[in-house]
């Protein structure tokens, strides 16, 4: 902020203070990596190298396109993999930033729980890319970012899941604030897959007058596990007349198959 108003102070000055004023901000305010707090330049946008590495590491490697679980494109089977055959996936399909591991896992709990906002641009930048690459790119006619609960909202003070909503920059269609979560629910980190599905069964509800029917939903959030969210909120998606519900997710977790 600070820095901005330099900035903007000594720009008619010209060109000539501009290193000055760098040198100077570099001085006052050094950059740091947003998720170890290591010093960066300024050029390394927000993440030092290691993070960076960590983030694009997380983000390779193949994934199944119905439930986002680590498989080699040569092991599908069906519709999808070996992990999600038997399971009842009221989304129809869904895009990954990348698995929840390293800096990317650092990053979504910093944003989530300790105000880090300023995460927001990595995290985009996470998210954009899965959307980019999907398969349902050009399909999407209304966004739905998962719904928080207005207690919880007011307990943490923002939806992070919005924020990563307002963020996709190739969005044709418009967010849509229809979809609400009508009952304040657990936690999910601890729970198990059964005791997760239990938890949010249903938690959530459309508003009345909404435009969902005959509509092409895409959900979005910052992290699924075992997918009980995503497919509560698909599930109410669809009863409420939309024809397809796709996800998008800055990160995946429990790639270990038991989720």
């Amino acid at each position: 902020m600070i820095s901005t108003i330099l900035a903007n102070f000594l720009s008619p000055v010209g060109g000539l203070c501009r290193p000055a004023l760098e040198g100077l901000n570099h001085l006052l305010w050094p950059a740091v990596c947003n998720s170890c707090g290591t010093s960066i330049s300024e050029d390394q946008k927000g993440l030092c190298r290691r993070c960076w590495d960590e983030l694009l590491a997380c983000a390779a490697g193949d994934y199944c396109s119905r439930c986002g679980r680590d498989a080699s494109k040569y092991a599908a089977v069906g519709t999808g993999c070996a992990n999600c055959q038997d399971r009842k996936l009221h989304f129809d399909g869904i895009a990954r930033g990348g698995v929840y591991d390293g800096s990317l896992r650092n990053m979504i709990l910093a944003f989530k729980f300790r105000d880090r906002t300023e995460l927001d641009s990595q995290l985009c930048f996470m998210v954009n890319s899965a959307f980019a690459g999907s398969e349902f790119l050009d399909q999407i006619d209304v966004f739905v970012a998962v719904p928080l609960h207005w207690r919880r909202r007011l307990e943490r003070g923002y939806n992070q899941s919005l924020i990563l909503c307002r963020g996709i920059e190739q969005a044709k269609g418009k967010i849509s604030s229809d979809f609400v979560r009508t009952r304040y629910t657990a936690r999910q980190w601890n729970l198990s897959p059964a005791r997760r599905r239990r938890n949010v069964a249903g938690a959530f509800a459309v508003r009345k007058g909404h435009d969902f029917a005959g509509r092409t939903v895409c959900l979005v959030d910052d992290i699924t596990t075992s997918g009980a969210t995503l497919n509560e909120c698909a599930k109410t998606l669809k009863q409420a007349g939309a024809e397809m519900v796709f996800a998008v997710v800055a990160a995946v977790a429990m790639q270990d198959g038991n989720g």
